[in-house]
């Protein structure tokens, strides 16, 4: 039972009884920690943003957030966008303008000059300047702050192994931050630039691929989340012929996910905490499509679909910090009606029959 935006009480089905909704499932809504709203899934994100306006990518934001929400997704954080689109996003769904998920939102990445992110990116060159940068993301709006400790796959010259931000930019970063109650990510691929955004303090690593047993050791002593967005390189590579994707992206995808299939099981085994995010809006990689990241999580790291489940619910929430995502009474009403059961087929999340988000009931249109 709901009562307003909360759960009022769970029982059991019994025969006879009148409901509003019937389920094979009930799950909590799940949470995508790691986004981006600006993107659709183009094949080349970075020449996207170059050839697209301000107002469109806006547009793009708004309709990816209402295809996120119909697929399951409640609460989403965005971890780098241009122009505060992101926040402004965030705040027309809270005064209930647009519908779309709970949000949290970066704002401008954190990045070395002509580093990783640079289009998307406020760039930075010592301490100081980190720590600015910091206090311009909250004035623009912003309630969690990214910085990018390595290369990537998606700008063009990158190389994902390098470390970029120094560890001064990075403490720098993460001090300002927590001294203001915001939480601080790392993107992070390069071994030397995960261990760099760890010691820095921050609350998750973001990628995390080439992780060794030190950076496992420090995940743990410092119980830093880790959002490994498996289906990010997975589903460029699924897309590989015909694609369109710059061949630079493809080879840097291929070298990305050998070592993301070798070093993120090694860290689950080892009891580092995952909480899933799956980097949408990078090529092929759509909104609509979280429940891949889950099914990503069951066959790619052994994860029980209930396991998973807990990965990009309960995990990711409380990564994000702006609710449980569990089922009980008195928690927040963000859950999915499912047409089949989770347990017997980790598949059942693709296709919500009814997202309740405040308690607020969403069924999918037949075109999204």
């Amino acid at each position: 039972m709901i009562d307003g935006d909360r759960v009022k009480e769970i029982r059991a089905a019994t025969e006879g009884g009148i409901y509003d909704y019937a389920a094979a499932c009930v799950t909590p809504g799940l949470v995508n920690a790691h986004a981006h709203l600006e993107g659709s899934g183009e094949p080349d994100m970075m020449q996207m943003i170059a050839t697209t306006t301000q107002n469109q990518r806006m547009l793009r934001a708004v309709e990816n957030a209402r295809k996120a929400l119909y697929a399951g997704v409640t609460t989403i954080r965005d971890v780098g966008s241009s122009h505060g689109i992101s926040a402004d996003v965030r705040d027309a769904i809270e005064a209930g303008r647009i519908p779309g998920p709970r949000m949290r939102a970066a704002g401008y990445v954190l990045c070395m000059t002509g580093g990783h992110g640079w289009p998307i990116g406020r760039e930075i060159d010592s301490p100081d300047d980190a720590r600015k940068a910091v206090r311009e993301q909250m004035k623009a709006g912003a309630d969690c702050i990214k910085m990018i400790a390595t290369g990537g796959v998606m700008t063009k010259g990158a190389v994902p192994g390098n470390a970029q931000l120094t560890p001064e930019e990075l403490i720098a970063a993460v001090t300002e931050a927590h001294r203001h109650g915001l939480r601080a990510a790392a993107h992070a691929i390069g071994t030397q630039g995960i261990k760099n955004a760890l010691r820095a303090g921050v609350d998750s690593i973001e990628h995390g691929h080439m992780l060794d047993d030190e950076a496992i050791a420090l995940f743990k002593e410092r119980d830093t989340f880790l959002v490994p967005t498996l289906t990010a390189p997975t589903c460029i590579l699924e897309h590989i012929e015909g694609g369109g994707m710059p061949q630079y992206v493809v080879q840097k995808a291929r070298f990305v996910n050998e070592q993301m299939l070798r070093n993120i099981k090694r860290a689950y085994d080892a009891g580092v905490k995952i909480a899933g995010g799956s980097d949408a809006g990078t090529p092929f990689n759509y909104h609509e499509n979280y429940a891949y990241e889950v099914e990503l999580m069951h066959t790619l790291l052994g994860m029980s679909p209930q396991e998973a489940l807990h990965a990009a619910t309960a995990v990711a929430a409380e990564l994000i910090g702006l609710q449980r995502s569990v089922l009980g009474s008195g928690e927040s009403a963000d859950l999915l009606l499912l047409k089949g059961d989770l347990g017997e087929n980790v598949r059942a999340l693709r296709d919500p029959d009814v997202v309740f988000v405040r308690g607020v009931a969403y069924r999918r249109p037949y075109c999204v």
